[in-house]
């Protein structure tokens, strides 16, 4: 059960503001202040969706997506309430597979994304990023599995999957616990799109949910690789 594709369809690009003198800026998110009883908070905050469905056997059926992210309802992912613990406070993000998909009722995988993405520019090449959350066990069960991943992808190679760094997140504790994945950004990446997230894969209606919160985009270094040179 834990496939998790390197097809992907052509990507939204969301680009955030410049900072500096780097493309990729900071995120962070601890669902505090968005309105957990709005339909379309995480669309406003940047997440984005998309799923891909294989066979039984692992055989690429289609994607589809991405589609601004739902907020609550059978698909993907939404806001809940009451599942913090004292860093965590009264929100977090809940991440599901898309159970919209008859796909489930003839045991097709669905694997289901929720992520963040920008642009990677040239100044950005010699900085390192981290990706950092808190994370528990939601309903996950059976045979479904669960990730968070950093991946990069080539608008000029059709979109192909040229990093997929990943933490396993199908056997996390029902206690919250920290999370972290990095990478390094060197220049064959110029150009190519960031994604950082969650995925899951599940099956026949199976249980797949985690609960993330305190999410954390960050420069290692805190600054840009040209910024030291910067004396406005």
């Amino acid at each position: 059960m834990r496939l998790f594709s390197t097809i992907l369809a052509v990507a939204v690009i969301c680009l955030a503001p410049t900072a500096g003198w780097c493309q990729l800026v900071p995120f962070f998110q601890d669902f505090e202040g968005l309105d957990q009883a709005d339909p379309s908070a995480l669309t406003a905050d940047g997440w984005l969706v998309f799923a891909n469905v294989f066979t039984p056997s692992g055989g690429y059926l289609y994607g589809y997506g991405p589609f601004p992210a739902p907020n609550g309802g059978p698909a993907f992912c939404g806001i809940d309430l009451g599942q913090g613990g004292l860093e965590q406070g009264e929100q977090q993000l809940v991440v599901y597979s898309d159970y919209n998909n008859t796909d489930h009722a003839v045991g097709n995988l669905i694997e289901a994304n929720t992520f963040q993405e920008q642009m990677i520019g040239a100044d950005d090449v010699g900085s390192t990023w981290l990706f950092q959350f808190d994370a528990k066990r939601g309903n996950i069960e059976g045979d479904s599995s669960a990730l968070a991943f950093f991946k990069t992808l080539d608008p000029n190679a059709g979109y192909a999957l040229t990093n997929f760094i990943t933490v396993d997140m199908t056997s996390v504790s029902d206690t919250w616990n920290g999370y972290l994945l990095s990478i390094h950004i060197d220049p064959s990446l110029v150009g190519q799109i960031l994604q950082f997230g969650f995925a899951n894969v599940a099956t026949n209606y199976e249980g797949s949910g985690v609960f993330y919160d305190n999410v954390d985009f960050v420069n290692l270094d805190d600054q840009c690789p040209d910024d030291e040179d910067d004396d406005s």
